[in-house]
């Protein structure tokens, strides 16, 4: 890693106050193995990461991150990114995301095997809204209201944007989709966000919004943490459980492919399932 203050136009921006999702910037030079995790995995990242060191103690310095991967694709594509005015060129041993064609991509540039990526968790989708749900908030057509602000993720950098998109199709056709998605942003009532899991709790809790569509685990933290918010399921015909796949690869780029291939052994344990399904994740495939 090299940092500076230089400016490149290139590299995407991190935002300044997510240091909270970059965990060992200060010893990235040097690093045993470097993670980019898809972000809403943050809250098991801890516990997951302390008992693979216990496994394997020789891979004493971990760097990772808990962005959005789609985030960590543009980081990776770009060969760097900025945080806090300085420039920070991360090269990850592994990196995993909610959408096969970020998979692709990476394929595509030879930066991973075309086989290489494989499915090892899935998660689903629901409402968090602000505590005792003031507004009634029951069902994903209910985010239509005129009444209802929204915190939505933006498509640019959170591929769970992806299935929030089919999700509102499913609900209420194309109609509700262009009123979410278009008309509600045109008027302030749906406000996009860079880093979904971070941002739309701290909305609901700051009276900013009133629901916002996010996976079921972040409910299950925020309420864990003990926030002032709420969660609605909204049942398996519309949470897309069925298709929200976590993949995960190991980079050809990485500098630790040893510790790589651990790690990715690591992950599939019923050890580390276990730490998943506390979360809420579907982690029995």
């Amino acid at each position: 890693m090299v940092t500076g203050t230089e400016s490149h136009t290139a590299y995407p921006e991190i935002p300044e106050d997510r240091g909270d999702d970059l965990h060992g910037l200060e010893v990235a030079d040097r690093a045993d193995l470097t993670l980019f995790m898809a972000g809403n995995q943050f809250m098991v990242m801890p516990e997951l990461v302390s008992a693979f060191q216990k496994a394997y103690p020789e891979v004493e310095t971990i760097v990772y991150q808990t962005l959005p991967p789609g985030l960590e694709l543009r980081q990776i594509l770009a060969g760097g990114a900025r945080f806090r005015e300085k420039t920070y060129r991360l090269y990850p041993d592994v990196y995993s995301a909610v959408s096969v064609q970020a998979m692709r991509t990476l394929a595509d540039r030879e930066m991973i095997r075309p086989d290489a990526h494989f499915i090892y968790l899935r998660n689903r989708l629901a409402l968090m809204v602000r505590k005792k749900n003031p507004l009634g908030i029951a069902a994903v057509s209910d985010l239509g209201r005129e009444d209802v602000v929204v915190s939505q993720p933006n498509a640019e950098y959170e591929h769970i944007a992806e299935h929030i998109a089919v999700m509102y199709a499913q609900a209420g056709g194309r109609e509700l989709v262009e009123t979410i998605l278009e008309k509600k942003r045109e008027n302030g009532t749906t406000l996009l966000t860079t880093v979904h899991h971070r941002e739309t709790p701290l909305r609901l809790v700051r009276g900013e919004a009133d629901v916002g569509p996010v996976w079921y685990t972040e409910i299950v933290e925020a309420k864990r943490a003990g926030l002032e918010v709420d969660g609605v399921e909204i049942g398996p015909e519309l949470d897309q459980r069925e298709a929200i796949n976590y993949y995960i690869a190991p980079l050809r780029t990485g500098p630790n492919p040893e510790n790589a291939r651990k790690f990715l052994q690591f992950i599939t344990t019923p050890q580390a399932r276990e730490f998943f399904r506390n979360s809420g994740f579907i982690a029995d495939l």
